[in-house]
C-alpha cells in the first residue's frame, strides 16, 4: 500500500476558458505550482482567446450544485477560491454551499475580461454584494471592480484605503485592493479594518498579462491551504504573480497569458 500523503487541497469555484490563460485552467495551473492539489467546479463555460470572449454560457444551477456537493462532500477542501459566476442564480448557489464548507474562502468578483468583455450579468451584482462577499475570508477586486460594487472611484494611491473600507462594509474579512491600473508602481493594499499591509511591485513593460486576477486569487487560497495567515498568503501570492507576469508571452494575435510555469523553468 502507498505511503504517499495527500498534498493540502483547494477548490476552484469559476468559469473555464478555452484559451487557457484565465479561469479555471488558470487557476489549476497556478495551484499546481504551488504545490497544492487543485480541484474544479465550472460555473460556465467561455469560448475565448487572446482576442477577447466571443460568447459564455452558465451551466445549469443543478449542475453547479452537484459539482459543489460531490468534491465537498467527498474530498473537502483546505481553501477555496471563486472566480466568474455569472448569474444570480449561480451566485447564490455558491454562497450557500461556501457558508457552510468551514474553509477559508478567496472571491475574486470577476466583472469584465482582461479585454473588457462582460462576464457577470448587472442583476448579479447586488446578490455578490448581500450574498458571496459576507462569506469571503478575502475579497480581491480591482479598481473597476471596485467601483461597480461600491461606488467608490479610486484615482491614485491615496485612495485605495477608502476603498478597502467600502469593501469591508459588504462583509468580507480581508479586502485586497488591486491598484496595478494606477500610474507609477503597482501597489496593492489589504486591511482587515486594523492591519494595513501595502505590496509595491514594479511596472513590467509587458502587454502579455490575460489571467492576472484569476492567477493572484488562486495563489492567496494556495498559500491559505499551506497554512499561511492572510498577510503572509497574499505577500507570497503577490511575488509569484509578478514573476508569472514577468515572464507573460504571446499567444494568438492579441494578449497572451502570465507563465503559470515560470518558477519551474527559472529553476
Amino acid at each position: 500500500m502507498s505511503g504517499n500523503v495527500a498534498p493540502p487541497r483547494v477548490l476552484t469555484v469559476a468559469g473555464s476558458d478555452s484559451g487557457g490563460g484565465a479561469g479555471i485552467q488558470a487557476d489549476l495551473k497556478t495551484m499546481l505550482a504551488l504545490g497544492v492539489h487543485g480541484m474544479s467546479v465550472i460555473a460556465a463555460v467561455t469560448a475565448q482567446n487572446s482576442l477577447g470572449v466571443q460568447g459564455y454560457w452558465e451551466l445549469p444551477p443543478e449542475a453547479v450544485r452537484a459539482q459543489l456537493d460531490s468534491v465537498l462532500g467527498d474530498i473537502g477542501a483546505q481553501a477555496i477560491k471563486t472566480g466568474m459566476l455569472a448569474s444570480p442564480v449561480l451566485v447564490e448557489v455558491v454562497a450557500e454551499a461556501l457558508g457552510k464548507a468551514g474553509a477559508p474562502v478567496v472571491v475574486d468578483p470577476v466583472g469584465v475580461s482582461k479585454h473588457g468583455d462582460s462576464l457577470l450579468a448587472p442583476e448579479a451584482v447586488d446578490t455578490l454584494r448581500t450574498r458571496l462577499l459576507p462569506v469571503a475570508t478575502v475579497v480581491t477586486p480591482n479598481l473597476w471592480e471596485v467601483e461597480q460594487l461600491t461606488g467608490v472611484k479610486v484615482v491614485d494611491e491615496s485612495g485605495l484605503r477608502e476603498a478597502a473600507e467600502a469593501v469591508l462594509a459588504l462583509g468580507p474579512k480581508w479586502a485586497l485592493i488591486k491598484g496595478g491600473h494606477l500610474p507609477g508602481e503597482a501597489v496593492d493594499l489589504l486591511y482587515d479594518g486594523v492591519e494595513e499591509h501595502r505590496f509595491p511591485a514594479p511596472r513590467l513593460d509587458n502587454r502579455h498579462t490575460h489571467g492576472t486576477g484569476c492567477t493572484l486569487a488562486s495563489a492567496i487560497a494556495s498559500h491559505l491551504a499551506l497554512g499561511h495567515a492572510v498577510p503572509e498568503a497574499v505577500a507570497r501570492a503577490k511575488s509569484y504573480v509578478t514573476g508569472a507576469i514577468a515572464r507573460g508571452f504571446p499567444l494568438g494575435a492579441g494578449i497572451g497569458p502570465v507563465d503559470h510555469a515560470w518558477s519551474w523553468r527559472a529553476s
